[in-house]
């Protein structure tokens, strides 16, 4: 009989580093989002010289919690304080397992009094569902998952659309949609402005570090919204950026977007492992890199690793506060970002004219070819961290990756990369068979964008530069 749940899939596997790196699930795509509206590299180009409109309607579920215990399940799930969590307020939220390691993250909106929105990928939005549906708390849930990959012609909807108005002309731009001056909204606040007509809620935001405003209202309203903002666009450069260029962004912004939920092991994890049906992400997703371990939690991340350290507040009660608070007495891996060698990456490039095997192929301008990567980071002979994402930035005209190293690691320091798996490839269909080599780079600031470095607010992404 087929498992039915994620915890029947484990026991029926084996091993779950085993069952992950080998999924069949294929290639991660940015669904509904034009491919291209222009060429990748002036999309790039636009959100640090110009502007940009992100369509974020599609790749990220939507759980809406509302309920006079909906304030009190989020700050369980939280490392964050939710002391002062006012409605219009918003804030970065990065549940972690019972021993201190990250599930995922997102945003979650405080949306109006007893009432939130969590806006992200899947490992947290299905840990919010599970602790309302089993917790006893007093809320009900409304979920409006991703978009399909292939909707096979039927039509996409959802709850909402979601743009985000990015770059150093956004200021102008919104002017022109408002009709006149914006309401001041500091980082991660929201207002209203108004847009053709109509009022749509708004939160300060910066994903390319670069000033600006996320907007969102009814999905029946997208096309009018859009256009509005393509209008008022038209005198100050304003680029839509299409799937191919959009997770690159965050390679200057420094946010790492898929690091392995920590759900696979541990007795407490049990019974969430058997309300996850063997269908989900964290049951499907794929596992790829050089990184070489047969143990599962070797790739389990802490919040102090990701950036999350200066979040975490030991004011309230929270799942994994126990471990943090013994991890938050040591020293602990740090993000960083990761400045490729040119000379290193041709030969990668040039091996593809090699009549023998080739390196791992290595794209433009993503070159993630799982759900979470771990390419192992050597110095001295030594693994020292993670590369967990991998792209190129036109802007910087480098190759660049987002990851972790030990805390003795130096900004400055050259270390090498392994790029592509042992032993030829795993069998996951974004697999060719292929050689590993080493690619030199040298540790570097997260972010990596001095425009996102000097103007985000302090916090995850600035705290460890």
């Amino acid at each position: 009989m087929s498992p039915h749940n994620l915890e029947e899939l484990l026991q029926s596997s084996g091993n779950p580093v085993d069952m992950l790196r080998n999924s069949q699930i294929g290639a991660y795509v940015y669904p509904v989002v034009p491919y291209e509206f222009s060429n990748w590299r002036d999309e790039q180009r636009a959100w640090r010289e110009t502007a940009v409109l992100f369509d974020q309607s599609h790749h990220m579920a939507n759980i809406y919690v509302e309920g006079s215990d909906a304030l009190k399940m989020f700050s369980h799930l939280a490392t964050n304080s939710f002391a002062k969590f006012p409605v219009n307020r918003a804030k970065q939220f990065a549940p972690c397992s019972y021993n201190g390691f990250i599930i995922g993250d997102g945003i979650l909106f405080h949306l109006e009094e007893n009432r939130l929105v969590f806006v992200g990928r899947a490992p947290a939005a299905n840990w919010i569902q599970f602790h309302a549906e089993t917790g006893g708390y007093d809320v009900k849930i409304e979920k409006d998952d991703r978009s399909p990959s292939n909707p096979k012609a039927k039509a996409v909807v959802r709850s909402c659309y979601r743009y985000q108005i990015q770059g150093p002309n956004a200021p102008q731009i919104l002017e022109r949609l408002h009709g006149g001056p914006l309401p001041e909204i500091k980082f991660f606040n929201m207002d209203a402005i108004n847009i053709a007509g109509r009022k749509v809620r708004a939160l300060r935001h910066g994903m390319a570090g670069a000033p600006g405003l996320e907007v969102w209202g009814p999905y029946e309203e997208r096309e009018e919204i859009r256009e509005a903002i393509l209008e008022a666009g038209g005198d100050f450069g304003l680029k839509q950026v299409g799937a191919r260029a959009y997770a690159t962004n965050t390679l200057e912004s420094g946010w790492i977007p898929s690091p392995l939920p920590a759900v696979y092991t541990g007795e407490k994890m049990k019974r969430y492992r058997e309300w996850l049906p063997a269908t989900s992400y964290e049951a499907t997703g794929s596992l790829g890199g050089s990184f070489d371990s047969s143990n599962i939690e070797d790739y389990y991340l802490s919040p102090y690793a990701l950036g999350y350290g200066p979040f975490v507040k030991f004011d309230h009660d929270f799942i994994g506060r126990a471990s943090l608070e013994q991890m938050a007495t040591h020293p602990q891996r740090k993000k960083v970002t990761f400045a490729w060698e040119a000379e290193d990456i041709l030969k990668v490039w040039a091996s593809m004219f090699d009549p023998e095997e080739p390196c791992k192929y290595l794209d433009l301008p993503l070159s993630n070819y799982a759900s979470a990567s771990y390419d192992a980071v050597l110095s001295r002979g030594n693994t020292v961290g993670f590369s967990m994402f991998t792209g190129y930035s036109y802007n910087d005209r480098t190759m660049l990756s987002l990851g972790v190293v030990d805390p003795d690691v130096q900004i400055g320091e050259e270390v090498s990369i392994i790029w592509g798996e042992w032993g030829g490839g795993t069998r996951k269909p974004t697999v060719e068979r292929h050689r590993q080599t080493e690619i030199r780079a040298i540790v570097s600031p997260a972010p990596y964008s001095k425009v996102a470095r000097e103007n985000y607010a302090k916090g995850w992404r600035t705290a460890q530069v």
